[in-house]
């Protein structure tokens, strides 16, 4: 006793120093004085009384205790002021219900003191209320039994209610959405101005922010917020957030975090409000590329896809080139995951407004051209892209099938190894000469990656295109008799023409019989097929025989 009083005398005249040392199973040395802890706590006075040779950290060893809580209480034990926060109440408040530091066993004990201060700065403040949830994550279970979570959460949430912009700004919003917004303000401003708002509104943006909370604590509260009718674009807009701050942060997938970061992918995809346009599609991509690349479950990656689809003309092609994820597939970008948010698309179009689908036509004509310099694209899936483009292009009134035709060139440069079968093949099931562009008709008569027959038809689609710009004869009288004799002649020269094509074709086989027969002449042979061919129709023009290179020009009529 002699020593705890001149203890006591040294402690006024210099800095605080615990009385006992004692090493605590989290491993950090701690002081403090056990008699003096049990004439506040209930707890310990009875275990000193029932085993009065226990050492403290014997006394202590059901409760997880941070350094910094007990020093607070070894201060408070002997008669010093402590210093209470949003950072470390809860934890205190925790540590001094298991003590039963109650005001039943002596007045004005740590308990009371530390939840006279929880309710005085925590409750009603959004800030202190994150920052103190932030704080309880090693005495959750605690925390949550005396209530002090609850309050928490509840203030979170009412708060958003009052006022969402704390969640952060929508990340798309249109003029009706900001007209409604600024109305709201304005209702504010007139109905309530109390000192308190006028502070917040000019300080909102500084608040804490929700998203920097682990997964296991966000994610409940995100889940009532909607529950409570939190405009579901703020919503939207924390979660995005969130993604940025936990998953989005590294330049790549760590190994090492890969389990968290799929759970939390998962997570927040579960939370996404069911409404379409709360998340731009290129976050939407962003989130899908990295659920794939982490191997998040399927429920994950189709509501991806969904959400996808259903705004999926405003994405942009480099936003669908989706990895192919796995040892086994040799291609570089999946494009079974296009078709699927192609579908999705589909479903959900809305015929009465024909743009989303021009805009999906001209993004899956980008895609084709990107995907088809892929060496190990197979041929069929090719083509069923293919016929996904010619869907949204018809549903379109999209004319020109340019798009395919580039596609198909860039397919053929990259897949030098085709049989002229399986080009023949390829090329009768996607292209369709008579929808071509004169220009990319032009190309591809000079085009020798083509089959000859596809070179015959577009030249044959040449002709024809050229018969249709002949002028008509204006309609009445005599000059009626004179458009029918001059439709008669087109009729006639067109029934030519076809005779002359049947020929060509004919004569194409045949010289291709001879190229394949021929031996080392085989290059200076097909060489002359093509002068030969192009002679007889008349296309002998000025440019070099070499090699012709798409013009990527888009030619989309409207």
């Amino acid at each position: 006793m002699a020593a705890a009083r001149k203890g006591s005398r040294d402690l006024s005249t210099r800095r605080y120093r615990p009385l006992i040392n004692y090493e605590h199973h989290s491993g950090n040395i701690l002081m403090l004085d056990k008699e003096r802890l049990a004439q506040k706590s209930g707890k310990v006075a009875r275990q000193v009384k029932s085993n009065p040779h226990d050492e403290l950290p014997r006394l202590l060893s059901d409760i997880n205790i941070d350094q910094e809580s007990m020093e607070l209480l070894a201060r408070f034990c002997h008669g010093y002021d402590i210093s209470l926060s949003s950072e470390n109440v809860v934890r205190v408040a925790c540590l001094a219900n298991f003590l039963e530091m109650t005001e039943s066993y002596c007045p004005n004990n740590l308990l009371n003191k530390a939840l006279w201060f929880f309710k005085e700065n925590i409750v009603h403040s959004w800030n202190n209320s994150i920052k103190a949830i932030k704080s309880a994550e090693s005495v959750l279970r605690q925390a949550e039994k005396l209530g002090l979570m609850e309050c928490c959460v509840e203030t979170i949430i009412s708060e958003a209610v009052e006022d969402p912009r704390l969640l952060g700004e929508p990340l798309m919003t249109n003029e009706e959405d900001e007209e409604s917004e600024c109305e709201n303000r304005e209702k504010e401003t007139l109905v309530r101005p109390s000192i308190r708002r006028k502070l917040f509104d000019m300080d909102w943006k500084k608040s804490e922010d929700l998203a920097s909370l682990p997964l296991n604590l966000y994610a409940p509260i995100i889940n009532r917020m909607s529950q409570r009718q939190v405009p579901p674009q703020y919503v939207a807009a924390s979660l995005w957030q969130y993604a940025k701050n936990w998953i989005f942060s590294d330049d790549e997938v760590q190994l090492d975090k890969i389990d968290g970061q799929r759970e939390t992918i998962e997570v927040l995809v579960r939370l996404i409000p069911n409404q379409t346009g709360l998340i731009p599609c290129a976050s939407l991509c962003e989130m899908l590329r990295f659920a794939i690349a982490v191997e998040a479950d399927a429920e994950c990656r189709k509501a991806l896809e969904l959400w996808i689809g259903l705004q999926l003309d405003q994405a942009e092609t480099k936003d669908l080139l989706m990895p192919c994820n796995g040892y086994t597939n040799q291609e570089k970008y999946d494009a079974e995951c296009l078709k699927r948010i192609l579908s999705h698309f589909y479903r959900n179009y809305n015929r009465d407004n024909i743009e989303p689908m021009r805009s999906v036509a001209d993004l899956v004509d980008e895609f084709l051209a990107e995907i088809a310099a892929d060496i190990d694209l197979k041929t069929a899936t090719f083509v069923e892209i293919v016929d996904l483009w010619i869907a949204a292009a018809e549903g379109g009134n999209e004319q020109s099938h340019d798009g395919i035709y580039r596609a198909v060139d860039v397919f053929l440069e990259k897949h030098k190894h085709l049989t002229e079968s399986e080009k023949e093949d390829l090329c009768g099931k996607v292209l369709d000469c008579s929808k071509l562009s004169g220009e990319a008709l032009q190309h591809a008569a000079l085009n020798r990656r083509l089959p000859l027959r596809v070179v015959v038809n577009a030249l044959f689609a040449s002709q024809l295109k050229l018969r249709d710009v002949i002028p008509k004869a204006v309609v009445g009288g005599e000059e009626e008799e004179e458009e029918e004799g001059e439709g008669a002649e087109v009729r006639v020269e067109m029934e030519k023409m076809g005779s002359k094509v049947r020929k060509l074709e004919r004569e194409c086989l045949m010289m291709k019989r001879e190229i394949v027969r021929g031996g080392g002449g085989k290059r200076e042979k097909k060489e002359s097929v093509w002068r030969e061919m192009k002679r007889k129709l008349g296309c002998m023009s000025m440019r070099p025989d070499s090699d012709c290179h798409v013009k990527k020009k888009k030619v989309h009529p409207r």
